[in-house]
């Protein structure tokens, strides 16, 4: 979805070159049927959480399907190998309405995640997308994927268009199997209100608000009455999470439902020639882990009712989960995920798909032991890391990604903040990369602790040294007497494979 700053010129030259449809407002009455659930039998779903909706974008086209090239040729590229963004699908310049291959294969990813719902981008009764749904519809009920419903900013939306948007939407497809409705409030279905804030009165919403929980896009909790919840889009955004707290403590009092939005980087200067500001890098995944960390920690009043994803596949600006070829087209500098969470190549390109599955379950709790890793996303810091080897990897849940220090540098140290209140801890776990590649070493360390930050560390374990065999999975356990802290300290002063620090996860556990 083509961001704040650019969605109105976007909106206008798609028009004016065809490539978006200007919708015709009137109904069911326009002759559109409502929707017939198909006979084929759904196929047996993996397990997902329909509490993690995925932001999908249906408006690509080629001329296998669609006849010619559609979306993938913005920012003046010429497909299929020349395509207005910086990562290239694995499936190449695709058609959203290749149902069998594309859509299909999407689904199957989407499963993969662990998420349970799409929110499909629509662009008004009639549009191109419009005359997809059903078609996406039928696909996802096959996988047992729910679908709600992004109202796009379209030319000439107001209020009251947008009420008989989601009246159409409900009479043309709730008969859906697919169409998603949360039990948790009142079996409703779900629309997103992109840029709701070009409108400035939506009291027409409550002609809809049994039926349907309709949000803004906004923190301003001045900016929502008559909306049914809040969410933010905007992945740059999730980084620092501005206004998430007073967000969701205001759903919370009113019962509406709060659904930060979180994504795994942005770039969009191929899409948007000449615009490289704003990019927000994607770090190896790093990105994408502080957005989860954020949307879930209670400091910004998690967990919410809904985590939103941007995005699946919104190619334009770089947010995509879905898998980017390791190979692209070359010649035209693309990127791919090579690296993301310690994958290269082909592993890597389903790399976020994965690493959203973990963070579903992380939200759900589905995979939380009786005695969780205290240390998991926690503010971390290093006396000193080796470029591309940073501190926040020793804490990040994958075991092939690792801190290491600045080298023939020691005292090295690798410091944790667990936060308040005081946590009475008895072991942690460090490793390595559980690999043969890794010879076994022995590093020679101190454990340290304080209760309050600023404060100097005290010595809880005396320096000893701790061997990491592969044969072993390259994990050391440290126990001791259960003691109560704030800070923990890993200090270094020797390493005999390496002249370096290294830590692939510092796990922490309580009594």
């Amino acid at each position: 979805m083509p961001n704040w700053r650019s969605v109105t010129a976007a909106a206008v030259l798609l028009v004016a070159s065809g490539l978006m449809s200007v919708p015709a407002q009137p109904a069911l009455a326009s002759g559109a049927a409502p929707y017939v659930a198909p006979g084929a039998p759904a196929a047996a779903a993996a397990r997902t959480n329909t509490d993690v909706h995925l932001f999908y974008y249906p408006w690509y086209g080629s001329p296998a399907v669609a006849g010619s090239y559609r979306h993938w040729q913005q920012g003046g590229h010429t497909p299929p190998n020349d395509i207005g963004a910086d990562l290239y699908p694995k499936f190449g310049a695709y058609d959203s309405g290749d149902l069998a291959g594309a859509v299909s294969q999407h689904m199957r990813w989407i499963q993969q995640s662990g998420a349970g719902v799409i929110v499909f981008s629509w662009w008004g009764q009639g549009s191109y997308e419009d005359q997809l749904a059903a078609g996406v519809l039928d696909t996802a009920a096959r996988f047992g994927i729910k679908v709600a419903w992004h109202l796009e900013p379209y030319p000439g939306r107001t209020a009251a268009s947008t009420v008989a948007d989601v009246n159409y939407i409900n009479s043309r497809y709730g008969g859906s199997p697919a169409f998603y409705r949360d039990a948790a409030h009142g079996n409703r279905g779900a629309f997103y209100v992109f840029e709701s804030l070009r409108i400035t009165d939506w009291t027409a919403l409550e002609q809809v608000k049994s039926s349907s929980i309709v949000l803004a896009q906004t923190t301003d909790t001045s900016k929502v009455a008559h909306f049914g919840g809040m969410y933010t889009y905007d992945a740059i955004a999730g980084a620092t999470a501005p206004g998430w707290k007073g967000a969701a403590d205001f759903c919370n009092a009113n019962g509406l439902v709060w659904a930060p939005s979180v994504g795994p980087g942005y770039i969009d200067d191929r899409a948007v020639p000449g615009n490289t500001t704003p990019t927000l890098a994607r770090n190896n995944g790093a990105t994408y882990d502080t957005e989860w960390q954020n949307a879930l920690s209670a400091a910004n009043g998690g967990p919410p009712s809904w985590v939103s994803v941007t995005s699946f596949n919104e190619w334009h600006e770089g947010s995509v989960l879905e898998p980017a070829s390791s190979a692209p087209p070359a010649g035209f500098g693309y990127q791919t995920f090579n690296g993301a969470y310690g994958k290269t190549g082909v592993a890597a390109e389903t790399a976020y798909l994965d690493r959203t599955k973990y963070w579903v379950d992380q939200f759900t709790g589905t995979t939380t032991p009786p005695n969780p890793n205290l240390a998991l996303g926690k503010p971390i810091t290093a006396s000193s890391s080796t470029p591309g080897f940073w501190q926040y990897y020793a804490n990040d849940g994958n075991a092939l990604s690792y801190w290491e220090s600045a080298n023939n540098a020691f005292p090295q140290t690798l410091t944790l903040d667990l936060g308040a209140p005081l946590t009475s801890v008895s072991k942690i776990v460090l490793t390595l990369p559980p690999s043969s590649s890794w010879g076994t070493r022995t590093q020679t360390l101190t454990v340290k602790a304080n209760q309050t930050p600023g404060w100097p560390y005290a010595t809880i374990v005396g320096s000893r040294d701790y061997t990491f065999n592969p044969a072993t999975g390259n994990t050391v356990t440290i126990t001791f007497p259960p003691t109560s802290v704030r800070g923990l300290q890993l200090y270094f002063t020797g390493n005999t494979g390496w002249p370096a620090a290294q830590i692939s996860e510092f796990q922490v556990y309580r009594t």
